[in-house]
């Protein structure tokens, strides 16, 4: 029997790899954005990942008429009051790549002192059919601002971030390690019994 479509509403291909790994085995075919070629821009304008992840769910679900799950997700860096946030995708820039949001976080915390460069990743998820919204979930994972980036794995502020625990950084951690401890994971772990109950309504 085929999957229950899932559209996963992201074109970024970090979140992709791992949503598809964590969402293994539950009875869906994932589809992606690249797919279709009418799906209108989504200004992520909220002030809370929430807000955002609700959005892009509804406005996929609505464009596809298939079910949706879409992810907001940041840094929080306490030394920064919080920022980058929200705009942790942009926060060099509206056009800023990986690299430059890494740089000018390395630049604002400068000198300061290991034990003051305390942060978490926040990621908030929603799932969305034709109508409305299905199911929310938050996760987060908190760690330590490296001074420098380390590994070649994941994408974002992952090289930066260090988890003491095993005293790497996300970029550093291979993927099924990653995918059991961090915020997108804990966010999809606790949506895994809702979509696994969607999908018994859409079988049955």
């Amino acid at each position: 029997m085929a999957g229950i479509p899932l559209v996963l509403a992201t074109r970024n291909k970090g979140k992709v790899v791992e949503m598809a790994a964590l969402l293994a085995g539950l009875p869906f075919t994932l589809r992606y954005l690249p797919e279709f070629d009418d799906i209108p821009e989504i200004i992520e304008d909220g002030t809370t990942f929430m807000a955002n992840a609700v959005k892009k769910a509804t406005a996929v679900a609505a464009a596809t008429q298939m079910l949706s799950l879409a992810d907001d997700s940041g840094l929080e860096v306490d030394y920064l009051a919080g920022q980058p946030g929200v705009y942790s995708a942009r926060f060099a820039g509206e056009a800023a790549n990986d690299a430059a949001n890494n740089a000018k976080l390395l630049a604002l915390l400068r000198d300061v002192p290991a034990e003051q460069r305390t942060a978490r990743f926040r990621c908030a998820i929603a799932i969305a059919r034709p109508g409305g919204t299905l199911f929310t979930a938050e996760g987060e994972c908190e760690g330590v601002i490296g001074s420098a980036g380390k590994g070649g794995h994941g994408f974002g502020y992952d090289p930066l971030f260090i988890v003491p625990a095993y005293g790497k950084s996300f970029a550093e951690l291979d993927l099924a390690t990653k995918n059991r401890i961090s915020h997108r994971a804990v966010a999809l772990q606790k949506a895994a019994a809702a979509l696994a109950t969607i999908g018994r309504e859409y079988q049955g």
